[in-house]
């Protein structure tokens, strides 16, 4: 089974794969039924999860009812657990919506809730994150999950999130990183889709960040909490989900700035 998923994650185009899986999922979700792990964003069980990875297959990772990946379970545990998301009147942009997360979200009646892509069947806003049609502090909350690491200018599109997050803010930057590197590794002239694949971990990547990702945040003005949730979890719990133990979300926010401030 790992090897028809890397076939498929690496010769079908992304919108495809996402119409395709709403008509996959029910017949998943029946086959590997079990009480063994548990996905915490819908609450269904299963006896074991599904292989995912363009390069490097991850077994046990993908859930089969709401295809969440490690990060997006560790992404809702911290909302749910942590913050006021479910509840408070926000206004949220979401870029390259997850299916785990768009019609949950979408339904929740405090959120005024935009989602914004250049390719994504999801987004109601074609954008450049580069580039963004949205007006200065536009959002009370920001969710950008495995978004730059596909941007060859990564700085800009930082820039440009900074931008539109209002002061007081919260924007959540999820990335694959490689904590033992210190710092990030680039090369543009890296252009052959497997070539990397194999240095990058998938084909459209353009990096590996580092621990210095948490710094290039602040260079662009955020305040950043890089919050280690699994550190504190009961290990039972971390296997139950399938999270990966020690992910770093990077939960982001821009200072108020008062008059006196300015003087």
């Amino acid at each position: 089974m790992s090897n028809l998923f890397k076939l498929a994650l690496n010769s079908i185009s992304r919108p495809v794969l996402i119409r395709a899986s709403y008509l996959i999922r029910p017949f998943l979700k029946i086959y590997l039924k079990g009480n063994r792990y548990t996905d915490p964003i819908d609450g269904s069980s299963f006896r074991k999860f599904l292989p995912y990875g363009y390069e490097n297959q991850r077994e046990n990772v993908l859930s089969p009812s709401t295809l969440s990946l490690e990060r997006h379970r560790l992404l809702w545990i911290y909302l749910q657990q942590h913050t006021d998301f479910f509840t408070k009147k926000r206004k949220v942009l979401h870029f390259a919506p997850e299916q785990a997360f768009y019609k949950r979200f979408r339904r929740l009646k405090n959120l005024e809730y935009t989602t914004t892509d250049l390719n994504s069947p999801l987004a109601d806003v074609k954008a450049d994150i580069c580039d963004l049609p949205f007006a200065d502090s536009s959002y009370d909350f920001i969710l950008c999950n495995h978004v730059l690491e596909h941007i060859p200018d990564d700085l800009t599109a930082m820039k440009e999130l900074y931008r539109v997050l209002k002061p007081g803010g919260t924007a959540i930057l999820q990335i694959p990183q490689d904590l033992n590197r210190a710092e990030t590794f680039q090369d543009d002239s890296i252009t052959d889709p497997k070539q990397r694949a194999k240095i990058f971990g998938q084909y459209d990547h353009v990096r590996i960040y580092g621990r210095d990702y948490f710094e290039k945040l602040r260079e662009v003005g955020f305040e950043v909490n890089e919050v280690n949730l699994s550190k504190d979890m009961n290990s039972k719990n971390v296997d139950k989900f399938r999270l990966a133990k020690g992910e770093i979300l990077p939960v982001c926010s821009k200072k108020f700035i008062s008059p006196q401030d300015l003087i």
